[in-house]
């Protein structure tokens, strides 16, 4: 049965030490525009296309309290029950750009079984980020 709601995927909201740093570490590694870093610095987003990738402090009363505080890996061993993934078309060149401004790198990029390119960093609040060549190549939109 097919569902009448029609849902939009609108935001990834990645809970960080500093929205400040984290938001220009995103911008400055995986290579996206800031689109706005509320003046709080309780809030920020990123210019991402259709699904806004935005960042909010780990712990605030708004959160903690109506949802539960953020729960952290003990150890560099565990990692965050979440992955944030990026495609790009040279997935070498975006590995080797993202390290260079600053993630700690995982695994170098290879190809796995399925055909993608993946390769794997750590951001500068311990996240997982995968960085991989396009699974399906993106349709081109008509003019």
């Amino acid at each position: 049965m097919a569902s009448t709601m029609n849902p939009a995927f609108a935001y990834t909201v990645v809970y960080v030490r500093d929205v400040a740093k984290s938001v220009a570490f995103y911008a400055s590694a995986f290579g996206y525009n800031v689109r706005r870093l509320d003046h709080s610095h309780k809030w920020a987003e990123l210019d991402s296309g259709p699904t806004t990738i935005a960042f909010t402090p780990l712990h605030q009363r708004e959160t903690d309290d109506l949802t539960g505080k953020v729960q952290l890996p003990d150890s560099n061993g565990e990692r965050n029950p979440v992955e944030i993934c990026f495609d790009y078309a040279d997935v070498d060149a975006a590995y080797k750009h993202a390290v260079d401004n600053g993630a700690a790198p995982v695994s170098s990029p290879e190809i796995k079984n399925w055909g993608q390119k993946v390769g794997y960093v750590r951001d500068i609040d311990g996240i997982v980020v995968r960085l991989a060549s396009y699974v399906n190549e993106p349709t081109k939109s008509v003019s």
